[in-house]
């Protein structure tokens, strides 16, 4: 797979205070003691930190992997504010191993990436969780273009339900709907919002 960096979100991420603000997503708060306790979790595409933070906070083990470097200097940040602390790994999705059967949940929150990689991803998803391992995503769909409350600029680079049921069909499906709601998440996301939220269990 080719490298998708974009330089513009070092950019974003080299701003003063936090893009997406220090709260956790409302989705992965509401589902997170769905996870093993203390277990293993990876965020993908994970940014500032806020939602890796929070896992921490929650006594689980995390690890968090994005492509910019400054991003991670705000997780450091909120890491050193809320006494916590977070595996940060720099790299390209499309270059990370997740490995096989290591992760307790695996986390994708707003990790808009091409069709192409996301396939890719969910193969090495399915594989790198653990028998029993949770799966959960909120991403926006297409419908998120007539909002223009936040996420990518094309449709080509937002989910659906029926891809996720795809490509995730070997995982059990404990939520999966396609909703709008009210998002505030710092400047980056406000107002409302079509998105897709998506709880997948690996079988034993």
């Amino acid at each position: 797979m080719a490298p998708e960096f974009d330089p513009r979100w070092d950019e974003r991420f080299s701003q003063p205070g936090f893009f997406y603000g220090t709260e956790p997503n409302d989705f992965l708060r509401d589902h997170a003691q769905m996870f093993k306790p203390g277990g293993k979790i990876l965020c993908l595409g994970e940014g500032e930190g806020r939602n890796s933070v929070y896992l921490a906070q929650k006594g689980f083990e995390v690890t968090a992997v994005d492509w910019s470097s400054k991003a991670f200097d705000k997780l450091a940040q909120l890491e050193k504010e809320r006494k916590v602390e977070v595996t940060k790994v720099v790299s390209d999705l499309a270059e990370f191993s997740i490995g096989e059967n290591q992760w307790d949940g695996i986390v994708s929150i707003w990790c808009h990436l091409s069709k192409n990689l996301w396939r890719e991803l969910f193969q090495k998803i399915t594989a790198g969780l653990k028998p029993n391992g949770l799966f959960l995503l909120e991403h926006y769909t297409p419908k998120q273009l007539q909002f223009k409350t936040g996420g990518p600029p094309t449709a080509d680079l937002m989910t659906t339900l029926q891809e996720l049921k795809t490509e995730l069909k070997t995982l059990e499906i404990l939520v999966g709907q396609e909703i709008e709601r009210d998002i505030q998440e710092g400047k980056g996301h406000s107002g409302q919002s079509a998105v897709v939220q998506y709880l997948g269990r690996k079988s034993q």
